[in-house]
């Protein structure tokens, strides 16, 4: 997901997706720990997506 497209969010709905995201990566750390994760690359980009979600929402909390 691109910055661009996080800044176009409202408020709520970057609320929302950084819940889901947050969901997200402990099902694939849960998943990782039992040694079925397949794709560790996914691990990674959801962590960076997550913080980006975050650095938005604090951005535009702030303002």
């Amino acid at each position: 997901m691109k910055v661009a497209e996080i800044r176009d969010l409202r408020i709520d709905e970057l609320r929302q997706r950084e819940s889901e995201m947050d969901d997200q990566l402990f099902r694939l750390r849960i998943q990782k720990s039992m040694g079925q994760l397949e794709a560790a690359h996914k691990l990674k980009a959801l962590r960076r997506d997550l913080a980006r979600v975050k650095t938005v929402l604090r951005e535009k909390e702030t303002a």
